[in-house]
């Protein structure tokens, strides 16, 4: 694969300063002549590295560190000091390092954000920059920023409401766009949106870094949202903006306000909606069915369950099925019951799956009453999904499809070893979070993980490559095809329904590819198409190397 050359802005640094900017410093891998050209001799230790050597003593001080959240903190530190040997250090093993830069060890960075807060990163705008969003945005040093992460932290993976602490998802998932996808990352910029939060806790906290007042009122959200959409049109035209863990209603809200408008997407709806897509798809080669049979259960009907309803519906309407009766297949399940029309408190986003049927409140009567091929979860209820619910489904069905997506760990709705057990071995399982594998008889399964770093970042990649204009739920449904079929028949005996995260970058560019060319299909690319799309996209790879010298 190619490697993204970045057109180099001419700001000199010498000495000190250059070794103080992540996206220049070497370190000790400063040759003797950079040393003596740039001010930099006696500054570092004799010796000169190659940066394999400095990928080999990072992880060793990586090993040494006693829990994943130590090596969360040392892995960021790193990233503020010498960018190109982070990115080098964790696409060097993906799938060891990325649950640690991300889910789950982020969930707990989160949570403890203001505490271990070491230097600031991205941008932090808030609701007192009302008037001034432009203005503040202008700020950043960077003008060609293709991708804009931003999040009111106000629903953080199934923690709920943390406000400013959020701001370790934004910053997360554009580190994933580069580690997993190789989008080049001086083009990304992660955004925290301080609108206050409900979480009284954090606002008693000293050591909290966000605004101390409670979530303002949706009318003035609007006001505020609007007017950064705005200001990043004016600031970085063609922008993408990624809205990412707001809570459920103003997910919901916001998608559906600009969608049309400006290119945008939100990652908790439309990708995770795209991984459970292809997780299914996947599972159906298994069982031997077809998408447009399927009977869906979800429990959990915000945002995440809603999104990913709204996707299987629109994949099943393509594989045949009139967009009423491929929703009439889909049924979700919440914290008040079963959603149907004698319920007074549905939003109108899930008024469209309630659907005829007897009140109730008990989840396995349910599904014996609406007997599902697949039960989702994505409630944030750890263990939710109980013995008499995962036998019922094998009851029904001799390959169940069982997803416990919630996620940090404990909130997973059940285990792989659960699942398995209950249901005799039969289960087709996956979680959001990566579990060991389990022995089952004879056979040694490994549960898969529909974790979205199969999906946002290879969008990503696809918008950036190709400068798309707008972000549509058919480009997410290519991405769930192009996923799924990527999973070996070996990988399919051994329980896996997505591919092993150890080559994550061969498989997120395959799913890229097919993303930018249904771009350029429907007329959404803000260039030109080219003759071969792969060999185009693969040009626009940044790979971890030290290039140049102290000019950027």
């Amino acid at each position: 694969m190619a490697t993204a050359k970045a057109s180099p802005r001419i700001v000199q640094k010498r000495g000190v300063e250059l070794l103080r900017d992540p996206e220049l410093n070497r370190s000790t891998a400063f040759t003797e002549e950079d040393r003596e050209a740039f001010g930099l001799t006696a500054l570092l230790p004799s010796g000169v590295d190659t940066v394999d050597i400095q990928v080999q003593r990072a992880r060793q001080q990586l090993d040494d560190k006693p829990t994943d959240l130590e090596r969360y903190i040392y892995l960021i530190s790193l990233a503020d000091n010498d960018e190109t040997l982070f990115f080098k250090v964790v696409m060097s093993d993906p799938a060891h390092f990325l649950p640690i830069v991300y889910d789950p060890t982020v969930g707990e960075a989160c949570l403890k954000f203001g505490h271990i807060f070491r230097r600031p990163r991205g941008m932090y705008l808030s609701v007192k920059h009302k008037g001034r969003m432009a203005e503040v945005m202008r700020n950043w040093p960077i003008a060609d920023v293709r991708v804009i992460c931003v999040s009111s932290g106000g629903r953080i993976l199934g923690l709920g409401d943390l406000g400013a602490n959020g701001m370790g998802i934004p910053i997360g998932k554009l580190q994933l766009y580069t580690a997993c996808a190789a989008v080049p990352p001086q083009h990304l910029l992660p955004i925290h949106m301080d609108v206050g939060t409900t979480n009284t806790g954090l606002i008693n906290d000293p050591l909290y870094l966000g605004l101390r007042m409670p979530r303002i009122s949706t009318e003035e959200l609007d006001e505020v949202v609007d007017e950064f959409v705005e200001a990043v049109q004016q600031v970085f035209p063609g922008c993408c903006v990624h809205f990412e863990d707001w809570k459920g209603e103003d997910a919901m809200h916001l998608l559906a306000r600009y969608r049309d408008r400006v290119c945008c997407y939100n990652d908790d709806i439309q990708g995770t909606a795209a991984v459970t897509l292809a997780g299914v798809l996947t599972a159906l080669r298994v069982t031997g069915g077809r998408l447009r049979d399927q009977r869906f259960l979800f429990l959990g009907a915000g945002s995440a369950g809603i999104g990913i309803a709204n996707l299987v519906a629109s994949a099943m309407a393509r594989a045949g099925l009139a967009e009423d009766q491929a929703r009439s297949q889909i049924s979700l399940f919440d914290v008040n019951g079963l959603l149907e029309p004698s319920r007074t408190d549905l939003f109108d986003f899930q008024k469209p799956y309630a659907h005829p049927h007897v009140p109730s409140r008990d989840f396995v009567a349910v599904i014996e009453s609406v007997k599902p091929t697949a039960i989702i979860g994505v409630s944030t209820k750890g263990g939710a999904f109980t013995r008499k619910v995962v036998e019922s489904m094998a009851r029904i069905n001799d390959r169940p499809i069982i997803f416990a997506l919630s996620n940090p760990t404990e909130r997973a709705e059940c285990t792989p070893e659960q699942a398995y057990a209950w249901s005799g071995g039969r289960a087709l399982y996956a979680a959001g979070v990566q579990f060991p594998s389990v022995r089952v008889g004879n056979r040694t399964l490994t549960p898969g993980q529909a974790n979205n770093l199969y999906i946002f970042p290879a969008v990503g990649l696809a918008i950036y490559a190709t400068r798309a204009t707008r972000v549509t739920d058919e480009m997410f449904v290519q991405a769930a095809q192009a996923l799924a079929e990527q999973v070996t028949e070996q990988e399919l005996q051994s329980g896996l329904l997505y591919p092993p995260q150890t080559d994550i970058l061969k498989t997120e560019v395959s799913i890229a590819v097919r993303v930018a060319d249904l771009v350029f299909e429907r007329g959404l690319a803000g260039v030109d198409r080219p003759s071969d799309v792969r060999v185009f996209v693969e040009a626009q790879l940044y790979t971890p190397a030290y290039t140049g010298n102290g000019t950027r």
